[in-house]
């Protein structure tokens, strides 16, 4: 893939991201490259708070479920060809593979490949044709934006179509629990939202024994442009409130004033970073122009070697299950080893 190319599907997949996590709908201008404004209400950032409800077994007959936005969807006994476009994080933590997966200008979800890959792919947008062409018998939708101006009835003549609404959608432990009664995969969901908690506990445990009390930021480079996660959404759930690290001062005061899961920094204001450890997500290449300014040279967890660089294609710029757990282990890797 082209540079350009490249840049775009990264774009478009924060994007998507934003939309994925927005309790109010996500409106931003795809071709921007400032991630979209953040939501409303923030993820669960509790582990103890479940959000399920007494397990059910598999279903055997047709149900009749209400969705996000009040629908009445009759779901199938037992749905073959799914379409659940940027929720396949969700299908693979519950061992569901999707007729179709999510792509953005010749990109996919590149740490879901493990399961996903030889899976078509799908446009972001979901055209109506192409989502015709893979016969579903079931779509599922996450935030209501992507239904607005009449398309849920388009997309409901195809297949039974399921909205989370945003509300849901912008929880991932909600998500979960949603898609799993939606499959009914109830059992599936609960273990793995139980395990990633374990995983997520003796992670905290390990970090705290190796850095007590020590402070973390997640940086994404892109076109030029640095972006900090905020301290609630995205990664940044992961980081401060299933890890348990210090949030940065930095990043305190940007999330109180952006309206955005990663929200733009100078590099000046970079070097005025107090993280112990930074994670870089690296949309530029090992080249980047930025990564060789005496400025960002001299921020105090660079200059330490405390600073631990990601590309875009790993899990960091994504949001769930799968992804929250592969952050877990890269952040163990390197901080607690």
């Amino acid at each position: 893939m082209s540079k350009k190319k490249r840049t775009a599907a990264i774009m478009l997949s924060i994007a998507a991201l934003s939309l994925s996590l927005a309790a109010c709908g996500k409106t931003a201008d795809q071709s921007s490259p400032s991630p979209s404004p953040a939501p409303t209400a923030s993820p669960s950032a509790s582990a103890a708070a479940s959000p399920f409800t007494a397990a059910s077994p598999t279903p055997a007959k047709e149900r009749t479920l209400t969705d996000g936005l009040g629908h009445q969807v009759k779901i199938p006994a037992q749905p073959k060809t799914i379409i659940a476009s940027y929720l396949e994080d969700y299908l693979v933590a519950l061992g569901v593979k999707p007729a179709a997966q999510w792509s953005v200008a010749n990109g996919i979800q590149d740490y879901l490949q493990g399961s996903l890959k030889g899976i078509p792919t799908i446009a972001y947008d979901l055209p109506f044709e192409a989502v015709s062409s893979f016969n579903p018998d079931l779509l599922i939708i996450g935030p209501n934006s992507t239904v607005e101006g009449g398309k849920y009835d388009q997309y409901n003549k195809i297949a039974p179509t399921f909205v989370l609404g945003d509300e849901v959608n912008g929880d991932w432990r909600k998500a979960l629990a949603k898609i799993g009664e939606v499959l009914g995969k109830n059992d599936e969901a609960k273990k793995a939202l139980d395990d990633y908690n374990k995983k997520a506990a003796d992670a905290k445990a390990k970090i705290q024994a190796a850095a007590p009390g020590k402070s973390i930021a997640a940086i994404w480079l892109v076109s030029k442009q640095f972006f900090v996660v905020s301290d609630k959404l995205s990664s940044g759930n992961v980081l401060y409130q299933d890890l348990g690290f210090k949030v940065p001062a930095a990043v305190t005061e940007l999330a109180a004033t952006g309206k955005a899961s990663w929200n733009p920094i100078s590099l000046e204001k970079l070097a005025q970073l107090d993280a112990d450890f930074i994670v870089l997500i690296n949309s530029d290449g090992s080249g980047a122009q930025s990564l060789q300014d005496a400025v960002w040279k001299s921020i105090p967890a660079v200059k330490n070697g405390k600073m631990f660089e990601y590309p875009a294609s790993s899990s960091w710029l994504y949001y769930g299950p799968v992804a929250s757990s592969q952050m877990v282990d890269n952040v163990v890797a390197n901080v607690a080893k």
